[in-house]
């Protein structure tokens, strides 16, 4: 079986050796590098399946790095940094990260994040996909706009749908208040976050075992959202649902 390849590229050598040997324990392959030039190299020749980067990095600022990156690859990227200030995590996930995990961290937070990119990188590179996703107990139907939950259809506004979409297009990345209102709503509205907390809060009292403590439609604080557990559905099982779909309307 073959193991996840990891770059880890981080400055400190002591953060470096933990991470690396907080991955490997989980059966992953990691590869370190202290600087940008490395990082560049590295991940040409290494071809990794996910990228944890600081962004205080000696020879670049690691938002740069990950521009260059995205110029070429669509790897994951995990941004590893005690920059904790929002504007820093927006502009690092607009450059391109995949998601932001601040310093000091926890090993089960890291190693859950490193997971769900990995999955979600699995996902995309699969081969054909189904319109069709579940998280929890929810089934979203992308082609149809069907949505249903412990088997009964719910009913979502126009908006209320394209912003679950939207997410579910982002495949457990975070996506920033930003990208979600150009995405749903548009350039015109681009600095009205207020509008994405309010669609988020009717989406989680419909599809949300537990609205006040939710499991998937996630708040990354001050950033965005993000939808956690998802995964796509079978082509055979999609069409099996759809058969009982039709035979019980």
């Amino acid at each position: 079986m073959n193991r996840p390849r990891v770059l880890v590229v981080e400055d400190e050598s002591d953060i470096r050796r933990f991470v690396r040997l907080s991955l490997e324990r989980e059966g992953m392959q990691v590869f370190e590098v202290g600087n940008a030039c490395d990082a560049r190299i590295d991940s040409a020749s290494r071809q990794p399946q996910l990228l944890i980067v600081d962004l205080g990095l000696p020879d670049a600022d690691g938002k740069t790095l990950i521009r260059e990156v995205r110029r070429w690859s669509s790897v994951p990227v995990i941004v590893l940094s005690a920059r904790e200030h929002e504007q820093e995590k927006v502009e690092a996930l607009e450059a391109g990260a995949d998601d932001y995990l601040v310093k000091p961290f926890g090993v089960p937070e890291l190693l859950a994040r490193a997971k769900a990119q990995l999955r979600r990188a699995s996902m995309v590179s699969s081969g054909p996909e189904s319109s069709v996703v579940c998280f929890g107990d929810v089934r979203v139907d992308l082609a149809t706009h069907e949505v249903v939950r412990h088997d009964e259809l719910i009913h979502l506004t126009p908006i209320e749908f394209r912003l679950l979409a939207a997410l579910v297009r982002g495949q457990g990345k975070v996506m920033t208040y930003r990208q979600l209102l150009l995405d749903v709503w548009g350039p015109g509205y681009a600095a009205r976050a207020h509008y994405v907390r309010v669609y988020m809060t009717n989406l989680r009292q419909k599809l949300e075992e537990h609205p006040p403590r939710p499991r998937h439609l996630l708040t990354e604080l001050q950033v965005g959202y993000r939808l956690a557990g998802v995964a796509r559905e079978s082509a055979q099982a999609a069409g099996q649902n759809a058969n009982f779909s039709a035979a019980t309307a």
